[in-house]
């Protein structure tokens, strides 16, 4: 159960006015800070922000005691605040078919602890047993700070229910209906965040990235799966039904390609590791490795060469086709495969530019590689984000 230490603090986030969450969000992720760009940044006077500040500096969520010059702000001293970093603690987790990554955060999504189980079983009866000792064991490692854990962040790929923390649909799990954050919330005693991990991803990326400094942006992995987010209007997109962006399932390739999903022609069917996998493992008549199918790409070997660059080619006319339709700044692209992006690039962008329609050609685009630590740091934003959003 949570503490009552954490328990009042988030008690006030939840409870205050749409002013005072403004105020808090932008002190969050902006941290030391003048009230005069809170105030800029938020479209409230000083007198709102003061006001906003108060019982937060109280609570002990704000410190209002930092030195403008020590801090580098510049013009006249103008008494910043800045988040008190571990005042509450966030447990992030992604889910894996075959293992768990775990994370505990302070209220900046600085990891604290760090634990990667493997999973005996997909089940999800199992995978929740998994879930729940994983939390106990970060706890553990939290010393003083365990009675300051305020909400946990759990990720899983597919269709995720964000509402109603139901898995709807997870092809990489084998789960249909599961009723993920209901049973962690029961067992745990916690407040506890199921979302989908591309867009937890992507929100990590809006609170603590680069969302700070981009109107609009775009997130797509590259890996186990084809996966993408959306960063709209100063908001991450969920969609109507907790499905959007999906660019992996974009029906751009042949219909006798069937995708792990069981649909036919999806990017992900010959752009996901597994597909690309499967297909130079057969045109060289034996079982083949992630990292075997890597080096005889790099050694040019053809049938690896094809599949990578038809993966590219596919990959780059989704991007293109998410591009024009919603026109965001910047892409990012991401996943575990990019530390292999030098194999999908040239493709990629050719791919991206031919199909790019007009002024969309400008958006630029970035590499950017994640591990899967970086992933639970996702799930712990979401986390973080449900106690001010």
């Amino acid at each position: 159960m949570m503490n009552n230490e954490a328990s009042s603090r988030v008690s006030l986030l939840r409870s205050s006015s749409d002013a005072a969450t403004r105020v808090f969000a932008t002190i969050l992720t902006r941290s030391p800070i003048s009230r005069a760009d809170v105030a800029r940044f938020t479209g409230l006077s000083q007198a709102a922000v003061t006001k906003a500040v108060t019982p937060l500096v109280a609570a002990g969520l704000i410190d209002d005691t930092l030195d403008s010059r020590r801090h580098g702000l510049p013009g006249r001293p103008a008494s910043p605040v800045a988040v008190v970093p571990d005042a509450l603690i966030a447990i992030g987790i992604k889910v894996n078919p075959d293992e768990l990554v775990g994370v505990a955060c302070d209220l900046t999504t600085r990891v604290i602890a760090s634990q990667q189980p493997s999973l005996s079983s997909n089940e999800p009866a199992a995978v929740i047993d998994a879930i729940v000792d994983l939390v106990r064991s970060l706890e553990d490692e939290l010393d003083g700070l365990g009675n300051r854990l305020a909400s946990i962040g759990v990720s899983v790929s597919g269709d995720v229910d964000t509402s109603t923390g139901v898995v709807r649909e997870s092809t990489h799990m084998g789960w249909t209906d599961v009723h993920l954050g209901t049973e962690l919330a029961s067992r745990l005693g916690q407040l506890v965040v199921v979302e989908n991990d591309v867009r937890a991803l992507t929100i990590g990326e809006h609170w603590f990235g680069v969302g700070l400094g981009t109107a609009s942006f775009a997130m797509v992995t590259i890996g186990r799966g084809i996966g993408s987010g959306l960063h709209l209007n100063g908001e991450v997109v969920e969609g109507a039904y907790g499905v959007a962006g999906e660019i992996g399932h974009l029906p751009l390739t042949s219909p006798d390609k069937i995708c792990a999903c069981g649909r036919r022609g999806c990017v992900e069917a010959v752009a996901a590791t597994a597909a690309i996998v499967a297909t130079v493992s057969a045109a060289h008549g034996r079982p083949l490795t992630v990292e075997d199918v890597v080096a005889l790409a790099h050694a040019g070997d053809p049938a690896a060469t094809a599949a990578f660059n038809e993966a590219a080619t596919v990959i780059g006319t989704a991007i293109a086709s998410l591009v024009n339709l919603v026109g965001p700044e910047v892409v990012i692209i991401g996943g575990e495969a990019v530390s292999n992006f030098d194999l999908f690039e040239e493709r990629l962008l050719a791919a991206f530019a031919e199909h790019a329609f007009g002024t969309a050609g400008r958006c630029r685009m970035i590499v950017r590689p994640h591990t899967f630590e970086d992933w639970a740091r996702g799930a712990a934003a979401t986390a973080i984000r449900s106690l001010v959003a």
